[in-house]
């Protein structure tokens, strides 16, 4: 077996289980080690501690598959990942058609995104490592849940940082139809699974969509980066007198449109507007609109360290347009999906934003990711989406 050494004292996290291995911490390595070949890391005093996937072109150098010795890596060892998996999420084919199946490292399989659509699985190899063992995971999707097709979404660029090529198309059976419905408890949506933000669904929002029920009954809301609408699908749902839904995408706009017909909502009460979040906010301040609830569910802001200063003033100057336009006793829920951002300085920028819009507001829960998107306790990187219900007081 290939193996690395590591530095001296560049151990530790690997004994709490912590599944990467980044470039400066290794010592030394073989020469010829190939993109995505599994190899042995040990310490600097030469003990075993761990077994992984190898990426040249990361800085992520290693995502360990194992840390038990004696497990070798094979179809075996991706048969007992998978099924492990599928047993956790036994509960959610009960009461959704559409949920996370294998969430990368948290379930084990580091680069590796798996969600169910009805008969419908997509997949992301988001790493060297999973990409070298895609023939037989796919064949093993396939043996283990039985769908219709299984359809490759790798068209990120994550990728290219394990110098991956992005990539999309049918991997298994067949391909899904342009639009494929969904259910979410009494709701129903459309999900674009050829070409849709990330596999085609915000699935990871889906317990905070249903709180969205205890706030909207005859409340005026304003659903910023709508996508699909999902959130206000919800609020429409629930009995929202006014629903606006803001994106800059007119194709996210014309599916957000599907699904409020595919739920009968009632259309004069919904507005679809393409137009920049942060101008919409800033024409709704100047114009005196105001609000009971505002919804802020942006992209991811900041990819890397360098771009977290720029992220943060966008976090500001959205989350502060949202306090003014809020009336007294108003909801703002708001969320940041960028990994890098720590929920304490989230709630920071926040605090900032209220302060600096001169109310004053309490948090009233917190939100994160569905728990078909569980968090491993050796890795907190795994908690990517936070977000804050906050009341304006009167």
């Amino acid at each position: 077996m290939a193996f690395i050494i590591l530095k001296p004292g560049r151990e530790k996290s690997l004994l709490r289980r912590h599944p990467w291995v980044f470039s400066g911490a290794i010592k030394t390595q073989e020469d010829s080690l190939q993109p995505g070949k599994t190899v042995d890391i040990l310490s600097s005093d030469r003990k075993w501690l761990g077994r992984g996937a190898y990426s040249p072109e990361s800085q992520i150098r290693v995502r360990l598959w194992s840390f038990d010795p004696d497990e070798e890596i094979s179809s075996d060892f991706f048969r007992k990942k998978l099924e492990r998996a599928i047993a956790l999420r036994k509960n959610f084919e009960h009461g959704y058609s559409a949920y996370r199946l294998v969430n990368a490292e948290s379930d084990g399989l580091p680069g590796l995104i798996a969600d169910r659509y009805g008969d419908f699985i997509v997949c992301q190899f988001l790493s060297v490592g999973a990409e070298a063992w895609k023939k037989e995971i796919v064949a093993l999707m396939a043996e283990l849940l039985s769908p219709t097709g299984i359809y490759e979404r790798s068209d990120v660029e994550v990728r290219q940082k394990e110098g991956l090529a992005l990539c999309s198309g049918l991997l298994w059976g067949k391909e899904p139809p342009e639009l494929v419905e969904i259910q979410e408890g009494h709701v129903r949506f459309l999900a674009d699974l050829r070409a849709g933000h990330k596999t085609g669904f915000y699935l990871d929002q889906r317990d905070n969509r249903r709180i969205i029920s205890e706030f909207a009954k005859g409340a005026q809301v304003l659903n910023c980066f709508a996508y699909s609408g999902g959130f206000g699908i919800f609020a429409s749902a629930a009995g929202a007198e006014e629903v606006i839904h803001i994106d800059a995408s007119s194709s996210a706009l014309e599916l957000a449109r599907k699904n409020a017909e595919l739920n009968r909502l009632d259309m004069t009460k919904i507005t679809f507007s393409e137009t920049d979040v942060f101008q919409s906010l800033r024409r709704f301040r100047d114009s005196g609109k105001s609000f009971d609830m505002v919804i802020l569910d942006p992209p991811k802001f900041a990819e890397s360290h360098s771009q977290l200063d720029r992220a943060c003033r966008g976090y500001k100057d959205i989350n502060l347009l949202a306090f003014k336009l809020l009336k007294p006793g108003g909801i703002l829920m708001t969320f940041s999906c960028s990994g890098l951002m720590m929920p304490e300085l989230f709630q920071k920028i926040v605090a900032d934003a209220a302060l600096d819009a001169g109310c004053e507001a309490h948090i009233i829960r917190r939100l994160s990711q569905a728990e078909d998107h569980p968090v491993s306790l050796n890795f907190p990187e795994g908690h990517y989406l936070k977000g804050l219900v906050c009341k304006k007081m009167i």
